[in-house]
């Protein structure tokens, strides 16, 4: 017998409720009269939709005091009530794992960070130890949370690949891990009534730069993030494109010399051989250990023009340039983000990488192209890593869960 495809009256309800909390998380307060014309639906169904979303403690709900602005009021004139996230609502646990440090957040609805903690990380750090801090940080923040804030959801960004659908660490060759179930090894650490998202850096990096940072208005984008390793994040059409199992975007193994140097993902001259931190390092004369203070003195130096610190940065900036044309002309993007230290060698270097990229690149491709850095700094993963969370719990209304 055929499956019925009748569509009962609580599931469009709940499907108007979750759309009703996206818009509110995305866009942050909004009043009842912009809910109603970006949803389509008319007043009575939206007071009745966020009256029920403050019943269940995710907003709050106001009118504005008189001599505000009344943009958006109804056709007497009266200002429309104001739908805000909670502070003391729900939030999930972001975290951000990389090679020296984790950072942890507590993070509410409209993407505000609450508390954030961040801890160095022995480098590599094994899974164990980083299960541990995590557990470790989600007890730290949650003690300084309101007494009323609940946890709802985690999101963990790994620089690596990553299965989505259970959070399995396929591989992190920067952290030295390989086949870690590390989503279900977290959630029987945080307890199984908590839903626990893992995602890559990079496309999680791209998410949130599209959703709150420097592509907000665009629907073409590509995220480049370079420190270690180099990884990249797509959004075609608005949407993420992650692929049959969800590794899109590892752009750091691009080929791009067939005769080079064995990478470790078992090809040869992969862009990773010849574009990061470490190649930067050696290119420089670095004889000590790798790691953010000696990069940091590199970049510096290259900054003041010194040899052969400026040098190794300019022969990244090809590399990195040659990287980004490829990238134009497969996806032609409005616009691509260069994070992380590839944004300090860009920031640098700019000028030869748009020359470099020009002479790589097909002009109509690039006609248009934006070279952005990202708008939420160094937070782009780790607001990605809540974004992540909170797609579970947007989800979850509009299921029911």
């Amino acid at each position: 017998m055929p499956r019925s495809t009748v569509v009962r009256p609580e599931e469009i309800r709940r499907h108007n409720l979750s759309q009703v909390l996206h818009q509110i998380h995305v866009h942050g307060a909004m009043s009842r009269a912009e809910l109603t014309a970006s949803l389509g639906l008319n007043r009575s169904t939206i007071g009745d939709l966020v009256a029920d979303l403050v019943r269940r403690g995710m907003v709050d709900e106001h009118v504005p005091a008189a001599g505000v602005d009344r943009a958006g009021g109804d056709k007497a004139g009266r200002p429309s009530h104001m739908v805000a996230p909670r502070r003391d609502g729900p939030y999930v646990l972001a975290v951000e794992v990389e090679v020296e440090r984790m950072v942890s957040a507590a993070v509410g609805l409209g993407g505000r960070i609450h508390v954030r903690r961040e801890t160095p990380l022995a480098s590599p750090s094994s899974p164990s130890g980083a299960l541990t801090q995590i557990a470790r940080d989600a007890r730290w923040l949650a003690a300084r949370m309101p007494v009323d804030a609940r946890l709802v959801g985690v999101g963990v960004s790994v620089p690596g690949t990553v299965r989505r659908t259970d959070g399995m660490v396929v591989h992190a060759p920067n952290l030295g891990w390989r086949n870690v179930p590390f989503g279900a090894r977290l959630r029987r650490r945080l307890g199984d009534s908590v839903s626990v998202r893992i995602g890559n850096n990079a496309n999680l990096g791209a998410l949130a730069e599209h959703q709150r940072g420097a592509a907000r208005q665009l629907r073409d984008v590509v995220y480049v993030t370079g420190g270690v390793g180099v990884g990249g994040g797509v959004i075609v059409d608005g949407a993420e494109v992650l692929g049959a199992g969800g590794y899109a975007g590892e752009i750091g193994h691009i080929m791009l010399d067939p005769n080079g140097p064995p990478c470790h993902c078992g090809s040869n001259g992969c862009v990773e051989t010849s574009l990061g931190e470490h190649a930067m390092l050696r290119a420089a004369g670095h004889t000590g250990p790798p790691g953010s203070a000696a990069v940091a003195a590199v970049l510096a130096s290259a900054a003041e023009g010194c040899e052969p610190a400026a040098a190794a940065v300019a022969a990244q900036g090809v590399v990195l340039a040659r990287l980004l044309g490829i990238l134009v002309n497969v996806f032609n993007p409005e616009a691509i983000i260069v994070g992380d230290t590839m944004e300090q060698i860009l920031r640098i270097e700019r000028t030869a990488v748009e020359a470099e990229i020009g002479r790589r690149s097909k002009a109509e491709s690039r006609a248009a192209l934006l070279l952005l850095t990202p708008g939420l700094g160094r937070d782009s993963a780790l607001i990605g890593a809540s974004e992540l969370a909170f797609q579970h719990v947007v989800a979850g209304i509009a299921t029911g869960d």
